[in-house]
């Protein structure tokens, strides 16, 4: 399969420490690619890369089947930390100025762009006083002249209220779905990732520890049994002679979770009733993407 992204073993050091460290990732044409990892894994180094600005340490890129990434990237639009505006210069000027760099013909893509984004209501308001949030904006906007066919965007959804989130999240899937654009997104949002990403890939200490479908997303997160009862401690000591090598999490409302299993209520509900516990509620529990993460990260400890 040809893919629109691909890296392979890319690392990158500085000083002799290793910011990314044998990084492989694969992303299909249309894929939005939802990157996750904590802050400093190494995301922000590995789409400077993706992006030209920076050289891979080791490793190579490939990018529309292409090892020619200088031609390729003219189909690219991005945005890498933060952004990149003329300070004393207006939403529409931004846009302007960036226009006549790329030898943009089209006048009127700037209003456009503007308007797709939510910011042409800001007038001759210099760019120095938006909030985060309309930074943020402007910045898509910018990513998004020159009609590229594939956009990196580091944390775009920084700084924004939660209507604003939506608003960026519904846009992203416009591009996706309407104009084909092909996203790799950096997010600490991981509940809105998880509405529009089609693949993920979980970086941790400058390694790529998972990437998988959106569709594997259920099969991995399976189902839990949340179980409230007068003993917890005699609860996780009945549930371990149940299932072997079961995992339990203590909630902050000191319930048992037992990772899987939510098929087995019933039985569960019958044991620890014939062993003296009292049930007090016994439910089934999906985990979404951010219970997903924080597992796969060691967030959560099991006893």
């Amino acid at each position: 399969m040809e893919y629109l992204l691909e890296t392979r073993e890319v690392s990158k050091s500085f000083s002799g420490r290793l910011a990314v460290d044998r990084v492989s990732i694969k992303m299909r044409k249309g894929d939005i690619y939802g990157f996750i990892g904590e802050n400093g894994a190494g995301k922000t180094t590995l789409m400077r890369m993706v992006c030209g600005l920076a050289a891979p340490t080791a490793g190579e890129i490939i990018m529309f089947g292409s090892r020619d990434l200088v031609s390729q990237r003219r189909k690219m639009g991005c945005t890498i930390e933060i952004p990149a505006l003329y300070p004393n210069m207006t939403a529409s000027d931004n846009m302007e100025a960036q226009r006549l760099l790329l030898g943009i013909k089209d006048r009127t893509v700037c209003s456009r762009l503007l308007d797709m984004v939510g910011l042409n209501y800001t007038g001759r308001k210099k760019s120095k006083d938006f909030s985060m949030g309309m930074k943020q904006r402007l910045v898509i906007a910018l990513a998004l002249l020159g009609d590229p066919e594939f956009l990196v965007l580091d944390e775009p959804t920084n700084g924004l209220d939660p209507m604003g989130i939506k608003e960026v999240r519904d846009l992203f899937q416009r591009l996706n779905t309407e104009r084909g654009i092909s996203i790799l997104v950096s997010s600490h949002h991981l509940g809105e990732l998880e509405k529009i990403a089609t693949c993920y890939g979980v970086i941790h200490a400058g390694r790529l520890v998972d990437e998988f479908r959106a569709e594997d997303l259920k099969a991995r997160c399976g189902k839990n049994l949340l179980i409230h009862t007068d003993d917890p401690q005699k609860t996780v000591e009945v549930l371990s002679q149940m299932f072997e090598g079961a995992q339990f999490e203590r909630t902050p409302e000191n319930a048992v979770r037992l990772k899987g299993h939510a098929e087995e209520a019933g039985r569960v509900n019958a044991r620890l009733i014939q062993e003296g516990v009292s049930v007090n509620a016994l439910a089934p529990e999906g985990e979404n993407l951010e219970d997903y993460f924080l597992r796969l990260m060691g967030g959560k400890k099991y006893a």
